[in-house]
């Protein structure tokens, strides 16, 4: 059993500790907070230790009524894996404490590449993470992007990519962000980061990517277009698609033309706080021209498309399990997830 540790029992954290917690050849060692909160009180509820980092902070815990298991360094020291899942800035500075005890750490994506050295997708790279001490897992808009990027490289090859990511301006949770009225331009200049971020991991693409936020909780969308070196069918190009194990195809005929109808159906499928795990790509927008052009729309989980990433980004640095395909199929399966 490879023993996890999640230091961080956030937006993210909370849903890799579910994920490691079904896993058959994963133990939840733990997970982190550094005050009280609802959060915290979940996890004990769940049977999760609870450390601190503070553990004089104790006693504000107990008085919420929330049981405390020791600190963040013994929570360390007894897993051979830690996902940091703190806030973005806060992992650097986590790992000396990681190095410390020797420990094999995955960061997300709000950490720079160059903390890790490497950045992953399991679609894309997982070889190469095999047995590695530090890993960071691409953020959710680049794992998207990397899903079908790689897949229709491996197909047609792509010449370049073009694309707009039009961002959620907070998650559902956090009523302290925006904007409210406002379509704000994140970043003014171009390329925004996604584009770099990619090529961390699919470093022979030619990508530009631009971002905007708008007022709204639910998901991020993304409009993309690709130069290939081929002319693609949208047959074909669909058939990917829908072979591809997170990636999902929104059918046409169902109604569903926007991201909160795509949330109420991944509630109503019962899916674990109405998570999308996959890429979700419009059936509809699926085309291609004469001349190698492909454009398509697709709706990106900002909470949930990193967590199955993660799992697998977990079995790789441990070197038991070699190949993505059987690390996707055990993940996968072990949250009762096929795609939409």
């Amino acid at each position: 059993m490879i023993k996890v540790a999640v230091n961080g029992y956030g937006t993210i954290g909370k849903r890799v500790a579910d994920a490691v917690f079904a896993q058959k050849d994963m133990e939840l060692i733990g997970v982190s907070k550094t005050r009280p909160s609802s959060e915290a009180l979940v996890a004990n509820i769940k049977g999760y230790p609870l450390y601190i980092a503070d553990i004089s902070k104790k006693e504000a815990f107990s008085n919420a009524g929330i049981e405390v298991a020791g600190t963040v360094e013994e929570m360390i020291a007894a897993c051979d894996v830690v996902v940091d899942a703190t806030p973005g800035g806060i992992g650097a500075k986590n790992k000396e404490l990681y190095q410390k005890y020797g420990k094999k750490a995955i960061w997300e994506g709000g950490e720079a590449h160059e903390l890790a050295g490497f950045s992953f997708n399991s679609s894309c790279n997982y070889k190469d993470a095999l047995n590695r001490q530090f890993t960071r897992v691409v953020s959710c808009n680049t794992t998207g992007l990397c899903r079908i990027i790689q897949a229709i490289n491996a197909e047609y090859g792509v010449k370049k990519v073009r694309a707009t990511m039009v961002r959620r301006g907070a998650d559902p949770g956090d009523p302290k962000r925006g904007p409210v009225d406002a379509i704000v331009l994140n970043p003014v200049t171009i390329p925004s980061h996604h584009g770099p971020d990619l090529q961390t991991v699919l470093p022979e693409i030619d990508i530009v990517t631009t971002a905007l936020v708008v007022p709204t909780t639910f998901m991020h969308m993304h409009i993309i277009q690709m130069d290939l070196m081929k002319n693609a069918s949208v047959e074909r190009v669909l058939e990917i698609i829908k072979n591809h194990p997170r990636m999902g195809l929104v059918k046409k005929g169902l109604g569903i033309t926007s991201t909160a109808e795509l949330k109420e159906y991944a509630s109503d499928l019962g899916r674990p706080r109405s998570d999308l795990w996959e890429s979700c790509i419009f059936e509809e927008s699926v085309s291609a021209t004469d001349n190698g052009e492909l454009y398509l729309f697709q709706a990106i989980h900002q909470e949930a498309d990193v967590v199955v990433e993660t799992v697998d980004a977990i079995r790789a640095m441990i070197g038991e399990v070699c190949d993505a395909e059987t690390s996707i199929k055990i993940t996968n399966e072990s949250l009762g997830f096929s795609p939409i």
